[in-house]
């Protein structure tokens, strides 16, 4: 990912613009972006210490990005987890629909100085406040990369042979 400014979001013509976006729509708005700055990011990953991540991400470095998708207003300010993600990535993002209130993720408790700010819809995503870089350990990245590659692996297998899904994973 670069630390220049990110398209504006589009919003399709036949699009209603008044419809709320879904979590799933701002994910795939945000993997969208992701995919153009050559970084590519997988759904529900479960990290080592039993949180799942929203979206976890692999840069071309391998930098590892997290990205905790918030839709309500209630479901940030009741997250109060989000910081142990810290220690599963060299970055980490919140992102939200486009309108919503970013003023809670200023707050200090938000770490507005080491959390970046991502807004999205259903096509598109912009950074708006880029995520500060704080290098993981070299045997932590090991650890979070394998899993990710073992489990996007897995994905994959799953997509063409479903009844795999039961075979020896020790995921």
């Amino acid at each position: 990912m670069v630390s220049s400014p990110s398209p504006a979001l589009s919003v399709a013509d036949d699009v209603d613009i008044d419809a709320p976006l879904i979590a799933a729509d701002v994910t795939r708005g945000v993997c969208r972006m992701l995919l153009r700055h050559d970084c590519v990011a997988m759904a529900e990953v479960p990290l080592g210490d039993g949180r799942r991540a929203d979206l976890m991400a692999l840069n071309q470095r391998g930098e590892i990005v997290l990205v905790e998708v918030k839709v309500s207003r209630a479901d940030l300010l009741g997250d109060g987890k989000w910081t142990d993600y810290l220690q599963h990535c060299d970055r980490y993002f919140w992102a939200v629909p486009a309108g919503f209130d970013l003023s809670p993720l200023e707050r200090p408790d938000f770490l507005p100085e080491r959390a970046g700010v991502i807004v999205a819809d259903r096509y598109d995503a912009a950074i708006v406040r880029e995520a500060r870089t704080v290098p993981l350990a070299s045997a932590t990245r090991r650890k979070c990369t394998l899993a990710f590659a073992r489990r996007a692996a897995r994905r994959v297998i799953t997509l063409t042979d479903p009844d795999a899904d039961g075979l020896g994973w020790s995921g």
